[in-house]
């Protein structure tokens, strides 16, 4: 028998992670775009990821009332204990508790970050609002940060990798960047369900604290220089997390790139046209997110990063 049947899921395993594959493939375009550069172990294990976080967030996102959702979601915190525990059997009638505790077992995934994406859609189910970057910045490392962390847990870095030990800094600082980014992506949509993220002292500073609640802004509202500020916050963020790509294996750092660069050509987008979106969702067709994909398969943005990080310290 080979080291590769030997390490293979066994069948209930493999069809929970079947079913989690799924989930990611309709749910996160953008986020299934990337992981399909990954090998199938950390593919598996990156789509179980999802699939847990993708049942959190439907919970806060969803129709019932506040103390429902709260309830739920302490179920769901309960369900990764018994993960963490190893009390999930192969034949757990939930496909993401198995697949979860399979990949735990076999990458050192900082499951606690799972715990801080709850703890920011309790924010959410709250009706949290934020009134400096300061206090944004909480709430996107719990759902975006943490995400970054999870995720580092299953890439790993490359043994003997420069400035290795501020690898989980970089991956939470990319997750902000790219939690900013849907932000500003989804300011109206987010406005329809009664939520507003972006700091109010930003809002203030650009009067647009009138909401977005239809396709113009504001009346007297900056709304352009509000997005073109944020931008510039997103930029920095993605500049900073940019940092981790030299530290992983080739197909890695592929397949953070990949989402990584579908989410900048985003705010590329907004930058170039601040009101589309509050005139409907801004996303890349497809040949576009191809391009990026080949790009970070063919390593250009990690030489490219690494390449800048030496110029810095020289």
């Amino acid at each position: 028998m080979t080291v590769e049947e030997l390490t293979r899921p066994s069948a209930p395993v493999q069809a929970a992670y079947s079913y989690c594959e799924a989930v990611t493939g309709q749910q996160a375009r953008n986020f299934a775009y990337g992981i399909r550069l990954l090998p199938a172990d950390k593919r598996q294990a990156m789509s179980a990821l999802y699939a847990f976080s993708r049942r959190v967030d439907d919970i806060g996102d969803g129709t019932l009332a506040p103390e429902e959702k709260h309830e739920r979601l302490e179920g769901t915190r309960a369900l990764l204990d018994r993960v963490r525990k190893g009390d999930v059997a192969e034949d757990d009638t939930d496909p993401v508790a198995v697949a979860l505790a399979d990949s735990a077992r076999r990458f050192p995934i900082p499951l606690e970050g799972l715990d801080e994406l709850i703890d920011g859609v309790l924010m959410d189910v709250r009706g949290a609002t934020y009134r400096t970057w300061d206090d944004l910045k909480v709430y996107c490392r719990c759902v975006a940060g943490a995400i970054g962390r999870l995720s580092l847990g299953v890439f790993g870095t490359q043994p003997g990798a420069a400035d290795a030990e501020r690898a989980a800094e970089y991956a939470d600082t990319l997750g902000l960047a790219l939690q900013l980014t849907n932000i500003l992506r989804d300011v109206r949509e987010d406005a329809g369900n009664g939520r507003t993220y972006l700091p109010a002292e930003d809002l203030a500073r650009f009067g647009c604290q009138g909401g977005f609640g239809s396709a113009t802004p504001p009346p007297g509202a900056d709304f352009a220089g509000l997005v073109h500020f944020e931008v510039r916050r997103a930029r920095a963020l993605f500049a900073e997390g940019y940092r981790l790509l030299p530290m992983l294996d080739r197909r890695s750092g592929a397949c953070v790139a990949a989402m990584a660069g579908i989410y900048r050509r985003l705010l590329d987008r907004i930058e170039r046209d601040p009101g589309a979106v509050l005139r409907g969702r801004v996303s890349l067709p497809g040949p576009e997110k191809a391009y990026v994909a080949v790009r970070g398969l063919s390593g250009l943005d990690a030489r490219h990063i690494a390449r800048s990080t030496v110029r810095r310290r020289a």
